[in-house]
């Protein structure tokens, strides 16, 4: 199946660390691909890479079929309206409604008026089940909330891919698999192509349709939840057993 995101023999390093030593990876269009590893494996350096948030040292990087590692940074917006990003924190304004939050890059990109703009923020709220809540501040609400909108707000784009770097980090598991229902939705509604960066089991092994082990700077396992959780490899095994035990921190990984 043809690729829509790839990364090709990409490395970095960060001063003399190593973090990505030839990593290979492809992405079909409307996958869930999780990507996993311990803390500090790159991670979360291979999607930025993907938007120009990081530069590569060497490799190559495919959206859509077409190279993008290489271009300025004057040529990476519309990469980016087609890639949205879901951090870790939530990033709202908290001097905002959710609304007026969501509003934001439509009035930006889109060059609705504010009346127009907020109309259709509604609508993305409605899409994670926040429409409730339009009119409340990102403070008066839970993490799971805020998350679930920040998640809207990046849909006013209609991407083809979003990128999420631990979205259920530090949410209860009742949020957290909410979040899980709501990138599920995403590719089996909208065939937007998700890309999930996470330690969180029940998440990797609930909603993934392959998952990527990252070991030593490369991809050392690819596959679908139900072989990689079956993979008689000692490494994929250790780093599951110590998912389900607590955070892996061990050098070398």
């Amino acid at each position: 199946m043809t690729a829509f995101v790839e990364w090709r023999g990409i490395t970095k390093s960060f001063g003399a660390a190593p973090v990505l030593r030839g990593m290979d990876l492809a992405v079909t269009r409307g996958e869930v691909m999780f990507i996993i590893g311990t803390s500090g494996v790159g991670k979360s350096v291979t999607i930025k890479l993907l938007v120009g948030l990081l530069r590569a040292d060497a490799g190559e990087i495919y959206f859509d079929g077409s190279r993008v590692d290489h271009l300025p940074e004057s040529a990476l917006a519309p990469i980016r309206k087609r890639v949205g990003m879901v951090f870790q924190s939530s990033t709202l304004f908290d001097s905002m409604t959710l609304a007026e939050n969501v509003a934001l890059p439509l009035r930006k990109h889109h060059r609705l008026s504010q009346k127009a703009a907020l109309v259709s923020a509604r609508e993305r709220l409605a899409q994670v089940y926040m429409a409730d809540y339009a009119d409340r501040y990102p403070a008066d609400l839970s993490d799971g909330m805020r998350k679930r909108a920040a998640i809207a707000r990046t849909l006013t784009l209609d991407p083809d891919v979003v990128l999420f770097d631990e979205p259920t980090t530090g949410l209860d598991p009742v949020s957290a698999r909410r979040i899980d229902r709501l990138i599920r939705e995403l590719a089996d509604r909208s065939k937007v192509t998700c890309i999930v960066v996470s330690h969180d089991l029940p998440s990797i092994f609930g909603i993934a349709d392959r998952i990527a082990f990252l070991y030593q700077g490369k991809v050392h396992a690819l596959a679908s939840p139900a072989a990689l959780r079956a993979s008689p490899d000692p490494v994929v095994q250790q780093f599951i057993g110590g998912l389900s035990t607590g955070p892996m921190e061990t050098p070398g990984f």
